[in-house]
């Protein structure tokens, strides 16, 4: 039995193939009845539009490309699932591409996409290569989401703020009463905002003697071993601000292994609020990064830019707000 056509559909709803076009199309100069009687024909004959036929006469493939600079990151699931609806409220679908996967095998996704004719692109986190992004904002239009780089022409950046976000993470462990505060900072333009928050924080409240900052490099095993290095010192911290969730569990491992107790002995933050720090065995205090949020302004930004592509680049920044659960409290006293 072969699949129905549009003249099929043309034919059952008593109408012309241009006008079941124009109803499938989404159009609003087709008059009710009419719009009703194709879509009925669509129901009963089970008619699916051919999507590479639809592609070549719009000349659009609904199609948009979004590359990850790491998939492993838990944070870009509330983004992606932000990024997702709204684009799919809008008839257009995503394809996904990881920027780890692209660095191993030396391939330039960026390319992909634009050779596959996607409508949009909007790469999520600080990419390998911004030349290529570059390239690519060349000839589709894009938007950077969830970092603050690279900053180029026409391109819309959304992210969240980064700087507010430490902020507050810092000053409520000053609030509890911690003033020998670490910060495990992260690389990227993402890395310095925090860490220059968190520096900046600290120096207002008259701490800048007793602020420390180790190197991290966003994953577990980063923040396990950046702790070890700061529970060496021979002033251990009484807490830690973590860039990221995920350091942060690295830094919560540290930190038992070290016979320390969590938060009695040392506090932690962590930021983006992830699936991790919402585990109940981590149950982790965490700077909510409104990853969601960021997903859906920046899909909204490529909409808009899609509609007009020559408008001025722009950046558009979420707030954060701090989420406090199992993993600060107030320093322990001495000698306890």
């Amino acid at each position: 039995m072969t699949a129905p056509t549009i003249r099929d559909v043309a034919a059952r709803a008593g109408v012309s193939k241009s006008l079941v076009s124009l109803v499938l199309r989404g159009s609003d100069s087709v008059r009710p009845e009419k719009r009703a009687a194709v879509l009925a024909a669509v129901e009963e004959l089970g008619y699916r539009p051919n999507a590479a036929a639809r592609s070549l006469s719009e000349r659009r493939t609904r199609t948009v490309g979004v590359l990850l600079n790491d998939l492993r990151n838990p944070w870009y699931v509330d983004l992606l699932d932000g990024l997702n609806t709204r684009l799919y409220d809008s008839g257009l679908h995503v394809l996904l591409a990881d920027g780890h996967l692209n660095r191993r095998l030396g391939e330039d996704l960026t390319r992909t996409f634009t050779d596959l004719r996607v409508d949009g692109l909007i790469a999520v986190g600080t990419l390998h290569d911004p030349q290529a992004l570059r390239t690519a904002a060349g000839r589709v239009p894009t938007v950077v989401a969830g970092t603050r780089e690279p900053v180029l022409p026409g391109v819309d950046i959304v992210a969240g703020d980064d700087e507010l976000g430490a902020r507050l993470a810092t000053e409520h462990l000053i609030g509890l009463g911690h003033r020998h505060i670490a910060h495990i900072a992260g690389r990227g333009a993402v890395g310095a905002l925090r860490r220059r928050s968190f520096e900046a924080t600290m120096r207002q409240h008259g701490l800048a003697a007793t602020a420390t900052v180790e190197q991290g490099d966003l994953t577990e095993e980063g923040g396990y071993r950046a702790t070890v290095r700061l529970l060496c010192r021979p002033r251990r911290p009484t807490a830690v601000f973590a860039v990221n969730d995920v350091t942060c569990v690295g830094a919560l491992s540290a930190a038992e292994e070290s016979g320390l107790r969590v938060p009695r002995d040392l506090s932690l933050v962590g930021y983006d609020n992830t699936s991790l720090a919402r585990l109940r065995h981590l149950w982790l205090t965490s700077v909510d990064h409104a990853g969601h949020d960021v997903g859906r302004r920046a899909a909204q930004r490529l909409l808009d830019r899609i509609e007009d592509p020559g408008r001025p680049g722009a950046v558009e920044l979420a707030a954060p707000a701090l989420e406090v659960r199992g993993t600060t409290a107030p320093p322990a006293p001495p000698g306890t």
